[in-house]
């Protein structure tokens, strides 16, 4: 019986353009040159300790001649993220058939918090959102899911999961979760009523 849905964050319930595409029209910066520096910063952030995540973009950001604070990039970056509201509702319907759902995102400390200000359904809606660099597990990390598990008394056969991720599907799959790349709220919602959830 399925007692709990675990669900990425960023391109399941808040998509944004590609921030290397809009660095390359906005900037002039090619993307070539942007997604390794993007791929770099977001390993360290993502962990706990990391420190001011803007400090790891600042000698990139002068390197390309990019003129702009803390503030100023990190609202460039965040403000373009859009809740799915379809996503939202689905989430509604588990909550009001008794399942859990949970929330398990690598993500860093400045997202995280404008999230919290911006998408109040985050607080709303999930029994628990686990960021990375709170929980110090990264997906596709198997401790990640572990973690999740194992604070919350489920075992994994009793959960469902869906990311936008192959990697991060696989490595859930292997623990026993069933897990589903996510499309978008309608084919979600197709699994759930296949699978007797919903």
């Amino acid at each position: 019986m399925i007692k709990a849905i675990i669900f990425d964050l960023n391109g399941v319930f808040i998509q944004s353009p590609y921030l290397s595409e809009r660095v390359k029209e906005k900037f002039g910066v090619s993307t070539e040159e942007f997604l390794p520096a993007l791929k770099a910063i977001m390993d360290k952030v993502r962990k706990p300790d990391a420190g001011a995540s803007f400090d790891y973009w600042k000698p990139y950001l002068e390197k390309w001649g990019i003129k702009s604070n803390q503030e100023e990039f990190f609202h460039f970056w965040f403000s373009e993220g859009k809740e799915l509201v379809e996503m939202i509702g689905l989430a509604r319907e588990l909550k009001d058939k008794g399942i859990k759902i949970f929330i398990l995102s690598n993500n860093f400390k400045e997202r995280s918090e404008y999230y919290k200000k911006h998408f109040p359904f985050l607080d709303e809606l999930f029994d628990e959102v686990y960021y990375s660099w709170q929980t110090g597990f990264v997906k596709p990390d198997p401790m990640a899911y572990e973690n999740l598990l194992k604070e919350n008394n489920l075992k994994p056969e009793e959960c469902m999961y869906f990311d936008d991720s192959e990697k991060n599907i696989e490595a859930a799959s292997t623990l026993g979760i069933q897990s589903f790349i996510f499309k978008d709220a309608q084919e979600t919602k197709q699994i759930l009523k296949q699978n007797k959830v919903l």
